[in-house]
């Protein structure tokens, strides 16, 4: 059992990993059960089936099976999620993995605190951050740095930011909800002139999208902050990384990171949080513009995100123990952020690796794990969700090659 250093977490209070929509391969969801199982914390989970990375985890103390599509409507998912809390039989401290279980959380906690303990965030606020556009109006209102950025209203709005700004820019789904029911893009996604523009937004129903400046890689750098904004709205507990790889290349979900322990972003993203009034867990995403050298908030993701495993201090505190301590009364340990580490995405980094390799015609670099790595799946003391992932990793090429293999074999035999 991994002991805290200063501070015992409550074992008598249960958690609920808390998800909606199916993602069933996600690293962030079976990280918050290690990292609070290990301390002696019982850890309960929602999962797609019953054999997800996360339901086969030694560390999952109860798995619901609840699968859901994020097309229901809030008072079912609500009722669902009293109904799993009832099934614990006590109050437990729910860990969202996606933005709209973490909207859900606030803007019901009237009733969902009957059987869960929420910090006191305004109810309207997560969703604020998790919209794209509000997010960029946020960072205006209180003075942060944020790439230029347009929710058009029209197409000749979309077009009109790609003619003003120039072209690449950055295409995101503006809501949180609006991804799972009619999503304008499959994820984050560059385009390079009007003709991508417009096969990414085709003429006819506007999509709900945000258009942002897109600030070159060649001259930025990829940096992100994890943090816990303590209820009793005390100093937050911030910890910073910086982005190698992702998946997709330069737009996805983070494949490769090293922790690197950087006071002047820390400092810009506990004002920010300071002055909005959040409280609870987030994952922040920033890019350097070496053009002006300024951090710019690109995301504000109001809950855990996928690699906080990566960050913790030397008392070995990450985001989602601060969490289960403080909403159990107890305190958080301030300690400084622990020496740099790294951070690695099993397969999908090799894919990131090998895309990037011939983007640049030689070997990416941190290819190899160095000692120490912070691995998403695989570990000694809970190896089962490794091998879940591996078998649903190879199902998913093998559905996708299929198609492609096909077409390949008809144009060989008609030769």
């Amino acid at each position: 059992m991994v002991a805290l250093q200063g501070s015992e977490p409550d074992r008598t209070v249960p958690a609920l990993l808390v998800k909606i929509g199916r993602y069933p391969q996600h690293a962030g969801g079976v990280g918050v059960l290690r990292t609070l199982g290990r301390t002696g914390v019982p850890v309960h989970a929602m999962v797609e089936d019953r054999f997800t990375p996360a339901a086969v985890s030694r560390y999952a103390a109860g798995r619901f099976v609840t699968p859901t599509t994020g097309l229901e409507q809030p008072a079912v998912l609500v009722d669902l999620l009293l109904a799993v809390g009832r099934a614990i039989g006590r109050r437990s401290v729910p860990v969202a993995t996606d933005d709209e279980a973490a909207l859900l959380l606030a803007e019901h906690a009237d009733r969902l605190s009957e059987w869960f303990l929420l910090p006191p965030v305004p109810g309207s606020l997560p969703r604020r951050l998790a919209d794209k556009g509000g997010l960029h109006r946020l960072c205006l209102e209180h003075g942060t740095p944020t790439p230029r950025s347009r929710a058009p209203a029209d197409h000749d709005g979309l077009v009109a930011a790609g003619r003003d700004w120039g072209y690449p820019l950055v295409l995101k789904n503006l809501e949180a909800w609006t991804r799972l029911r009619t999503p304008a893009v499959g994820h984050t996604t560059v385009v390079r002139d009007e003709r991508e523009l417009l096969a990414a937004c085709p003429p006819g129903r506007m999509p709900s999208v945000l258009v942002q400046e897109c600030i070159p890689k060649e001259q930025a750098e990829d940096w992100f902050t994890h943090l816990y904004c303590p209820a009793d709205g005390g100093r937050p507990l911030v910890l910073t990384g910086f982005k190698i790889r992702s998946w997709p290349p330069d737009a996805g979900v983070t494949t490769r990171a090293r922790a690197l322990d950087n006071p002047f972003l820390a400092e810009l993203a506990t004002e920010f949080c300071r002055r909005i009034g959040y409280r609870g867990v987030a994952d922040l995403d920033w890019r350097l513009d070496r053009r002006d050298g300024q951090y710019k908030l690109v995301d504000f993701n109001p809950r855990t995100g996928a690699q906080f495993r990566l960050l913790e201090t030397v008392d070995g505190l990450d985001v989602v123990r601060a969490l289960h301590l403080d909403l159990t009364g107890r305190p958080l340990p301030r300690g400084a952020q622990a020496p740099p580490r790294s951070f690695g995405l099993g397969q999908l980094d090799l894919l990131s690796a090998a895309v990037r390799g011939w983007q640049l015609r030689s070997l990416p670099g941190e290819l190899l794990p160095r000692r120490g790595t912070e691995r998403a799946w695989l570990c000694r003391d809970d190896p089962a969700p490794a091998a879940a992932e591996a078998v649903r990793f190879a199902g998913t090429v093998a559905h996708r090659a299929g198609p492609l293999t096909g077409r390949a074999w008809r144009r060989v035999r008609s030769r």
